[in-house]
């Protein structure tokens, strides 16, 4: 079988980073791009060079927008005293697809962990502790994910916040051991959030 060009490896070697896709994966999806170019292909690349350009993260809570505060840390109406704290924003957009959460969020942009040396300074836990005391925080709802870093970083960021006189929560019945927000249906994270817990 004959080697595809150069600059066409480049691009399945590109694309096998994406999570989800390993090198016959991307193969694939560069070949159909190509057979598609027309109707695929050049709006994509439209796409991705628009994004490029006009992402941003929230200065204020980490999700993804186009603008340096997003539309959620901007409407008023959701300055209810309560913070959702996720790992990253896939699990905000999870918890927002469910329109069970009407207040405001926190995107760590991980969990703690040692094995990767990620620390709590890598995280966006100290922002967390200083938003709680400016913002006039009643709550804050640990909605992380239920694995072994999901949980340890819950229980340090408790630690954290204890003794600033505010209700910490957690998830609780719907989400599984192991389980990832991002793959949770939307009557599972509502449930979750009606039944959450103090950590």
């Amino acid at each position: 079988m004959t080697d595809a060009p150069r600059d066409i490896e480049a691009l399945i070697a590109l694309m096998a980073r994406l999570p989800g896709l390993g090198p016959r994966s991307a193969r694939r999806a560069v070949l159909h791009l190509i057979k598609k170019r027309g109707q695929v292909m050049a709006p994509l690349a439209e796409a991705l060079a628009a994004v490029a350009t006009s992402a941003r993260e929230c200065a204020t809570c980490g999700n993804i927008g186009t603008s340096d505060t997003c539309d959620i840390c901007r409407d008023e109406r959701r300055a209810t005293g309560e913070i959702c704290v996720v790992e990253d924003v896939a699990d905000l957009w999870a918890m927002e697809r469910g329109h069970a959460f009407k207040g405001r969020y926190h995107v760590l942009g991980g969990t703690l962990s040692a094995l990767d040396a990620i620390g709590p300074d890598e995280l966006r836990i100290p922002r967390l502790v200083t938003r709680v005391r400016e913002e006039g925080i009643r709550e804050v709802i640990l909605a992380l994910n239920a694995t072994v870093d999901g949980q340890t970083t819950a229980h340090y960021i408790a630690e954290a916040l204890e003794g600033l006189g505010i209700a910490v929560t957690s998830l609780a019945q719907g989400v599984p051991v192991g389980g990832e927000l991002d793959y949770l249906d939307d009557g599972t994270i509502q449930a979750a959030l009606r039944a959450r817990k103090t950590v």
